[in-house]
């Protein structure tokens, strides 16, 4: 999955280069949508970043592209690769600014940590006929 997103002034630290935790709520949100893409019918939540590295700074006026890919499944999780590349909008080169591995967790409507395949199994019996 590809998504975009644009640096805006509010995104910026009083240096002029991004907070670093804006970047990591836009790679859990993007990573999000890929899992709940990939498994419409279940719940997931973050339970983890393999690294978190800033390989470059990102100034205003960049376009963010996000791409993201899932990398493995567990009994109860699922783990997704997500790159991000940054360009200035008056061009076209790109540079690779972060990646990360991020985990997700399936869990039941209560909260609890579910093996994916019985939440799937739960989730198709509650389709009926």
């Amino acid at each position: 999955m590809t998504t975009y997103k644009l640096v805006m002034p509010g995104d910026m630290n009083h240096y002029g280069f991004l907070f670093g935790g804006k970047m990591l709520m836009w790679v859990d949100e993007v990573a999000w949508i890929a899992v709940s893409e990939d498994y419409p019918t279940l719940h997931f939540v973050t339970v983890g970043m393999s690294e978190v590295a800033f390989k470059k700074s990102v100034h205003p006026q960049s376009v963010l592209r996000f791409d993201t890919r899932r990398s493995a499944e567990g009994r109860t999780s699922a783990t997704y690769h997500v790159d991000v590349h940054r360009r200035n909008i008056d061009s076209r080169d790109e540079e690779l600014v972060f990646s990360t591995d991020i985990t997700f967790v399936c869990v039941n409507p209560a909260g609890v940590k579910t093996p994916i395949a019985q939440a799937l199994q739960e989730a198709a019996g509650n389709e009926g006929p």
